[in-house]
């Protein structure tokens, strides 16, 4: 905004008119700088350098109206931070990018005319950056800028800066994952990539260019989708730069510890797999998971997708988590042609909150390492529900031995009391309120259990994991080898959690005004005015926030003073009729048209009588990241003819 670059080029040209005289043609860097210190402008650009971590959305614009590319973004609260001379920082430059075939015969896109848009989401040791949206272009037009703290976490406050040799052992890759979002708001994961940015280090004067080429995801991971030119920089520039065999060296003996302990692993899940298969042939039927694959098509042990995550100040309860999980969307990962099989999809945690949607297992993976945060006991299930569907949940140990399983799609929990097959026939059985048909294994980021139980249904399963004769285990030393903390793994550190950033009012208001439109509208196509109670919309609040309140915690309040208001606000020989539906994505048409669907609330909205007064009122419930519950509540009164 200050043009940086621009003042100091300005002052350097003066200061060398001015004050050095002619014959110093040539001027040493440290000659330029002392020029600046005198002139107190490095206090001044350090005083005014406040870069913006726009850690959670998109960028803030004060338009009137929205720009022609961006549809439905909310603006972003801006946390501005002083650069710190005395830390080290990775400047990451996304400029461009190039070959995007698919989008080849894009059109221009009109003024005023939405179209698809891509973001890059950048994260690097606990922190998330992502770039302005930009049009789907074959060469589409990224030009972003990211200062991103080296040393953040692994050293104290007070602690040198750190130099290159010590940098060349942080391993962390920078994770950026690209998103496309069509017109109507739908998300799609285009490609995940792993940068490797220590070959900064290596380079002449700091600054290295790269042309990082994008693979596709799923069944497209040997596909190149486009390619991102990149360029880094470190600041301050290093005194010392490190020579590129160094660097290449410290890389191939990373490659090579990490494939060795990955060899390892493989070696003795094998065996234990020959073990398991021995104890009862049956076993090899049973859905015991050991690996799986992420969005790069790369086989993972699954206990690495799970690592105990903690909120911060965002959730404040294990109940609260569960009900963020289950309005991130569902979707399944679908497989180009017919068929109907499910692609197997895995995906990184920072694949699945930039998309803000993702399939079961996704959800059950967020879910359990969020409990785990929570300090519960917390294993991720594998099974199938009813039809013989594989399916994945949640299951917690209680420390009185209290087994609960949540489901990670619907935030319901279910406590898990199993059927003993060996009692009479006269003793009364438990039925099972749960959807689950069948378990192979349980795991989490340190255990895996295999079911080795005569029976693999979910109703008569014992949980006893101490028992070794119904839950076989591997070796968690095994696991540690390949699973962090602790591990030069090819595993991916976890994202942290953003804060929302939508305005919950101003949204609810957006939607309720829309609403209002489309229901006017549709009533005029039958003939029918439409006369709001703005009053009765107000008393239908309370109702919304005691639904919201009962599927985070369980608890029903507040309906007493909800129905007694709505009696004094409808009028004797009067009848009232109201109906609540819940949605996870903020699009007022789509919601609509669902609404329409029910004959519940089709009767409210296309209601004919005497005195009729519709009210409708929309509440949205924001969680992190860009999650939403969207209450909206359709009522109408009219009087009773017959």
């Amino acid at each position: 905004q200050m043009d940086v670059h621009g003042r100091i080029r300005e002052v350097l040209a003066e200061t060398i008119r001015e004050e050095l005289a002619p014959e110093h043609q040539q001027l040493s860097t440290e000659d330029l700088i002392k020029a600046l210190r005198q002139r107190g402008i490095i206090d001044d650009v350090m005083k005014e350098l406040t870069f913006v971590t726009d850690v959670n959305e998109k960028e803030r614009t004060s338009a009137p109206k929205p720009s022609t590319r961006i549809v439905d973004r909310e603006p972003a609260a801006l946390k501005k931070t002083n650069i710190d001379p005395t830390r080290r920082y990775l400047y990451l430059q996304v400029l461009g990018g190039k070959a995007f075939l698919e989008h080849l015969q894009e059109p221009e896109p009109l003024p005023g005319q939405t179209c698809s848009i891509f973001t890059l989401c950048l994260h690097f040791r606990n922190q998330r950056f992502r770039t302005k949206p930009v049009p789907c272009a074959c060469e589409p037009d990224f030009h972003d800028g990211f200062l991103l703290e080296v040393h953040k976490e692994s050293l104290g406050d007070g602690s040198k800066m750190v130099d290159a040799t010590t940098m060349l052992s942080i391993c962390d890759p920078v994770h950026m994952v690209l998103i496309k979002t069509d017109t109507f708001g739908e998300t799609t994961l285009v490609a995940s990539y792993f940068l490797e940015w220590r070959s900064v280090l290596a380079a002449e004067n700091g600054v290295t260019n790269v042309a990082v080429e994008l693979l596709g995801v799923g069944t497209e991971s040997k596909v190149s989708v486009g390619v991102l030119n990149i360029r880094l920089e470190m600041y301050p520039q290093l005194n010392k730069t490190l020579s590129p065999e160094v660097t290449n060296t410290q890389f191939a003996l990373e490659r090579q510890k990490t494939a060795e302990k990955e060899r390892l692993f493989l070696v003795y899940a094998k065996q234990w797999w020959r073990e398991y298969l021995q104890i009862r042939p049956t076993h090899n039927v049973r859905l015991v998971k050991i690996f799986a694959q992420d969005e790069n098509g790369v086989n993972r042990p699954v206990c690495s997708y799970i690592r105990p995550l903690r909120a911060g100040r965002l959730l404040d309860t294990p109940r609260q988590a569960a009900r963020f999980v289950s309005v991130l969307g569902y979707e399944r990962a679908l497989v180009i042609g017919g068929g109907g099989s499910k692609q197997e999809q895995w995906c990184t945690l920072l694949a699945f909150l930039s998309r803000n949607k993702g399939d079961c297992e996704d959800h059950a993976n967020l879910l359990c390492s969020l409990l785990l945060g929570f300090g519960l006991e917390a294993f991720v299930c594998v099974g199938t529900k009813a039809k013989g569907v594989p399916h994945t949940w949640v299951m917690t140990c209680g420390t009185d031995g209290t087994i609960t399983f949540w489901e990670s799609l619907t935030g319901h929990r279910y406590i898990h009391i199993p059927i003993n097959p060996d009692s009479p026939p006269v003793v009364e059985q438990p039925k099972p309120l749960h959807p689950y048909r069948t378990i192979g294994c349980i795991f989490n980021h340190q255990k895996f259990l295999g079911n080795c139980q005569p029976s693999d249904a979910v109703e008569v399963c014992v949980f006893d994991l101490h028992d070794e004769s119904k839950w076989k285990p591997m070796s968690e030393e095994a696991i540690k080898s390949v699973c962090p903390p602790g591990t030069t793994s090819s595993v991916p550190p976890f994202p942290p959690l953003c804060a929302s950033t939508v305005d919950a009012a101003v949204a609810s208001n957006e939607i309720e005004l829309q609403l209002r439109i489309l229901v006017s509208e549709h009533r005029k196509d039958l003939g029918l005015s439409t006369v709001w109670d703005d009053h009765l919309s107000y008393l239908l609040s309370p109702a919304l926030a005691a639904y919201e309140l009962e599927r985070t915690t369980g608890i029903s309040a507040g309906n007493e003073e909800f129905q007694d208001a709505v009696r004094r606000a409808v009028p004797d020989g009067h009848t009232f009729k109201g109906f609540p539906i819940h949605f996870i994505y903020r699009n007022a048409r789509r919601a609509f048209a669902t609404c329409l669907r029910s004959p519940f609330c089709e009767e409210i909205i296309c209601c004919r009588g005497d005195q009729v007064r519709l009210a409708v009122r929309v509440r949205v419930f924001p969680y992190p990241e860009s999650a939403c519950a969207v209450w909206i509540m359709f009522a109408c009164k009219y009087r009773s003819v017959l």
